[in-house]
């Protein structure tokens, strides 16, 4: 079994420490999708991830299209019928005539309903408890200024998730946000791995 966090586009160190600190204590993976707000040697967020940051494993991605790529063996060209070739995606809703490269349009995403991807939004028609998560799932979260991209959740609304909330209450704070959905797969896994018990000085 192995948790995947992913964050899209993070912009705030000390959520991105927090985070890299949770991953670290309960083995999950990190991936750190860009661009990012920082670098990945800010003062700040090596404070908040404290002396966590060997127990970690972290992967950078210039982007979004980078990582489906590299993580899903070619899963956002594989959505395109003739990479290469301008306005020819799979997407009938595209309007959007910008190019990521290679005629992939920026505003376009793959259909990722083959995999054990979650995309965590405010706009999710689920609560994050109703998936049974599966044995290499991946948890996505967006930027703390605009989250995910819509279109992504556009294409994938099965795979959308969200905390129940007060209906005025706009969101949460990112890192704390990935605590929960980290426990709560872990809670349906049983928290495999993870040690249970703690012992109180005699």
């Amino acid at each position: 079994m192995m948790l995947n966090i992913v964050m899209v586009e993070p912009q705030i160190p000390q959520n991105t420490g927090n985070v890299a600190r949770t991953c670290a204590a309960t083995g999950s993976r990190l991936h750190l999708v860009g661009p990012m707000a920082f670098e990945p040697d800010d003062k700040k967020l090596k404070r908040a991830g404290l002396d966590y940051w060997h127990l970690l494993d972290i992967t950078y991605y210039t982007d979004i299209f980078e990582f489906f790529d590299k993580v899903s063996n070619g899963l956002l060209r594989a959505a395109y019928e003739n990479p290469g070739k301008e306005k020819n995606c799979k997407n009938d809703n595209c309007k959007n005539n910008s190019e990521y490269g290679n005629g992939i349009h920026k505003t376009c995403y793959p259909d990722t309903s083959a995999h054990e991807f979650y995309y965590f939004t405010t706009k999710a028609a689920h609560i994050y408890t109703e998936p049974n998560y599966g044995d290499n799932a991946y948890l996505f979260f967006g930027s703390e200024t605009k989250g995910l991209d819509e279109s992504l959740l556009y294409k994938n609304p099965e795979q959308c998730v969200r905390f129940p909330m007060l209906p005025d209450a706009r969101s949460m704070n990112l890192s704390n946000t990935v605590a929960i959905g980290v426990f709560e797969v872990l809670r349906q896994w049983n928290f495999s791995g993870l040690q249970n018990y703690g012992k109180m000085a005699e």
